[in-house]
């Protein structure tokens, strides 16, 4: 499951990449009009790195996989497959409040997907796992939730704030949750 997920997360980064245009021109002008597009580029790796990492780690302290658990990932992976679509959407059109907002909604369903997947292994593995123990509340997961609920809805107002929650998001998520490190550390 590792394996596959990590093939399906490269090719989900590469397609997201190749869907970058290389600017008509040779001079900064040029360059600025794809700023919109690299910087949604750049936090969209950036998600895709963090679920990356976290799915490394959530898989390292789970012992026992089962066909909830695959099927849990795949559902990640295909809300994960939706990021170059959206990514594209917003950043070719500057941030409008629609794509905007379905960006919020693919990482809304992305982050759901993602708990679901960690409940289905906390139950293969049992309450007194090593990974129910490193998961605990969760309570980063559902602050996300909750920002990017809001920035769904403040797209329709301000696209620049909810990219900002978005942002936010991400940042949250780049400190590193230590979490299943320490828990497995004893195990390698």
């Amino acid at each position: 499951m590792e394996a596959f997920s990590d093939g399906v997360i490269a090719v989900i980064i590469t397609i997201m990449v190749l869907e970058m245009k290389v600017p008509h021109g040779v001079d900064i002008a040029a360059l600025r009009a794809t700023l919109p597009v690299f910087g949604v580029y750049v936090l969209s790796f950036i998600y895709l790195g963090i679920y990356w990492n976290n799915h490394h780690h959530l898989l390292y302290a789970a012992e026992r996989i089962d066909g909830r658990a695959l099927w849990s990932n795949l559902h990640l992976l295909f809300w994960l497959s939706l990021i170059p679509f959206t990514t594209g959407w917003m950043g070719e059109n500057h941030f409008p409040p629609v794509p905007t907002a379905i960006y919020g909604c693919v990482l809304i369903l992305a982050a759901i997907s993602y708990t679901i997947l960690q409940n289905a292994l906390m139950a293969a593995n049992g309450p007194d796992s090593v990974l129910a123990r490193a998961i605990g509340s969760d309570v980063k997961g559902r602050i996300s939730l909750g920002l990017y609920a809001i920035a769904i809805g403040v797209a329709f107002v301000n696209s620049w704030i909810s990219v900002a929650l978005y942002v936010v998001v991400a940042t949250i998520w780049l400190v590193p949750d230590r979490r299943i490190e320490r828990l497995i550390a004893p195990r390698k």
